[in-house]
């Protein structure tokens, strides 16, 4: 089973046990982390595409830890005019390993459908009663 998940305006596939890079996010490490915008899930050859996302899909991971890429040298230079500036960047990064991949199945959205169905014919039969 994997899943492309929508995460700091990219995309990522991701398994259940993988460990993903994905740029800085705001948690502690060891806390969990949900990814709620999953855009596509496979499992068992079955492929569920969302519009834009699949609902009742949830992505959840443990942060590892947090770091800083290997740098990269900004060089920027224009001949003939002794124009030359170096600059150095590390780019930061969250270490997330992916715990699990949870699909509500529909039994679940029916019976939640229901109830709420429920709740709005009691509220209307009370209005017409009183």
């Amino acid at each position: 089973m994997y899943a492309i998940i929508e995460s700091c305006g990219k995309q990522y596939k991701v398994q259940e046990g993988e460990v993903v890079f994905f740029e800085k996010l705001d948690a502690e490490e060891g806390k969990k982390v949900t990814f709620d915008k999953v855009i596509l899930v496979s499992e068992e050859g079955k492929v569920q595409v969302g519009n834009p996302y699949v609902k009742g899909v949830k992505v959840e991971g443990k942060v590892v830890s947090h770091g800083k890429a290997k740098k990269i040298i900004v060089f920027k230079m224009k001949p003939k005019k002794n124009y030359r500036r170096k600059q150095g960047h590390r780019q930061p990064f969250t270490k997330v390993e992916i715990t699990s991949i949870k699909l509500t199945s529909k039994k679940a959205e029916n019976t939640e459908k229901a109830e709420t169905a429920e709740k709005k014919e009691t509220k209307t039969t009370k209005k017409v009663e009183a």
